[in-house]
């Protein structure tokens, strides 16, 4: 299994460019941490739904995500404003969300603090 396919869980780095542009993306995630499942008290981030943000040197950004399962109700909400949230972040010149299913989601996934958050610990 390489990179691109390990599960990854909020306390990984995802974030995957060099110099001034890794700023950029770590400016990104913290967009990405006001983004909330109108279902659960908790950010998309600390949730694991972000898998990858990778920013170019010309500051075209490109997101993987996922969702907590395909029929998630909030499927037409939540990857127009994670593409908006970044689209924000100074730097960034534009914008790709790749919304994966593979690997699929799983609780593990999620950061201590958010299964703290949800009674899970």
């Amino acid at each position: 299994m390489n990179e691109e396919q390990q599960p990854l869980n909020a306390t990984a780095r995802i974030v995957d460019a060099d110099g001034p542009m890794a700023e950029v993306g770590e400016r990104i995630v913290e967009e990405l941490k006001t983004v909330f499942d109108p279902e659960i008290p908790v950010n998309i981030y600390e949730l694991g739904l972000i898998y990858r943000v990778s920013v170019d040197d010309a500051g075209a950004a490109s997101i993987k995500m996922t969702l907590t399962t395909p029929m998630c109700p909030a499927a037409e909400e939540l990857p127009p404003e994670v593409e908006s949230k970044a689209r924000g972040v100074a730097g960034v010149t534009g914008v790709t969300l790749d919304l994966v299913w593979d690997p699929p989601w799983t609780v593990e996934m999620m950061s201590e603090a958010a299964k703290l958050e949800l009674g899970m610990l």
